[in-house]
């Protein structure tokens, strides 16, 4: 009020009460996006099979009998439980290291 400038006073009072509600949206957004990629493109409404993505080689092991011969083919599925995760853990570490009020 003292001649302060908007952006100064939304940087000090504003953006420190919401940036974990901004870390916590984007930290669960990628994870979505990861889900929803590997899943459509599981279901054949995404990439297709010369194209590589986790969708893609999941639905190599929809077979049961490709997966009784070769369950290496399940390692994709380990790398988008462990991704998801690690997105998760990090938006909520992040999240209580930015909280203004703890």
């Amino acid at each position: 009020m003292a001649g302060v400038s908007s952006a100064k006073i939304m940087m000090k009072h504003m953006v420190p009460g919401f940036m974990s509600y901004l870390i916590v949206n984007l930290t669960l957004g990628i994870p979505s996006m990861i889900i929803g990629e590997t899943s459509m493109s599981f279901l054949g409404l995404g990439m297709r099979a010369p194209a590589t993505s986790w969708g893609v080689l999941l639905q190599e092991t929809q077979d049961i009998t490709s997966v009784a011969q070769y369950p290496w083919r399940l390692i994709p599925l380990g790398a988008v439980i462990l991704t998801v995760l690690a997105f998760n853990f990090l938006g909520d570490g992040v999240r209580d290291a930015a909280d203004p009020y703890k």
